[in-house]
C-alpha cells in the first residue's frame, strides 16, 4: 500500500490523490483500505514508519557487530545512504508533504526524525568512547545531523547529483569529506 500510495503521490501530488485511488492501486477495496488507514495522512505515517524501521533495523545490526571505530561509522553512513537510495520516492514524498499534516501527526513524524538522529549520534559516540575521534557532545549532535542531511541530499537534489555520481561514489566521497572534517576538527581544537 505504501509503495502504491507513494507512486500516486509522486505522480499526482498528495492533495489530488484520493483514498479510492490508493485502494485501487494497492489492490484493495476501499473498505479493506479503511481497515488499515482512516485518512491519507495515515499513509504518510506509514511512509515515515517504513523509512524509520528500515534505518533502525540496519543501524541496530551495526551496533551489535564486531566492527570498531571509524569502520563502524563508515558502515553506518553507508547503510543509511543505501536506505535513502532504496526509498528515494518515499523520502521525497514524506518531506514534501509533511507540511500538510495536522499538528499531532507532524509531531509524530518529527519525533521519528529525532530518533533517527539519535541512532547516528550513538554510532559517533562509540567512536568517541574508543578515542578514535575527539568530539564534544555538541559536535556529536551536529555531526549526526550532517550525516542525515547528506543522505537526504541524495534524494532532494537527485535531479542534479545523480547525473554526476552513482550511490557508491556519492557515499564514498561524502564519507571521505565527513571523516576528514571530524578528524581535522580534533587538530584545530
Amino acid at each position: 500500500m505504501v509503495k502504491a500510495a507513494v507512486h500516486l503521490f509522486t505522480e499526482k501530488g498528495f492533495h489530488r490523490t484520493t483514498t479510492r485511488e490508493i485502494a485501487k492501486a494497492s489492490g484493495f477495496s476501499i473498505g479493506t483500505l479503511y481497515e488499515y488507514i482512516r485518512t491519507k495522512d495515515d499513509v504518510l505515517f506509514l511512509v515515515c514508519d517504513s523509512i524509520y524501521e528500515e534505518v533502525q533495523t540496519r543501524l541496530q545490526s551495526l551496533l551489535t557487530d564486531d566492527t570498531k571505530g571509524i569502520e563502524r561509522l563508515k558502515n553506518a553512513i553507508t547503510s543509511y545512504f543505501q536506505v535513502i537510495d532504496e526509498m528515494q520516492d518515499e523520502v521525497l514524498v514524506m518531506y514534501q508533504e509533511v507540511k500538510s499534516l495536522p499538528k499531532e501527526a507532524l509531531s509524530y513524524v518529527l519525533e521519528k526524525e529525532v530518533e533517527m538522529t539519535s541512532m547516528i549520534e550513538e554510532v559517533i559516540r562509540y567512536c568517541v568512547r574508543e578515542e578514535v575521534v575527539f568530539l564534544t557532545e555538541k559536535q556529536v549532535k551536529l555531526a549526526a545531523h550532517n550525516i542525515l542531511v547528506q543522505g537526504q541530499m541524495w534524494t532532494f537534489r537527485r535531479w542534479s547529483i545523480q547525473k554526476l555520481y552513482n550511490i557508491e561514489d556519492y557515499t564514498k566521497l561524502q564519507i571521505e569529506q565527513f571523516i576528514s572534517g571530524i578528524t581535522k576538527a580534533q587538530v584545530a581544537d
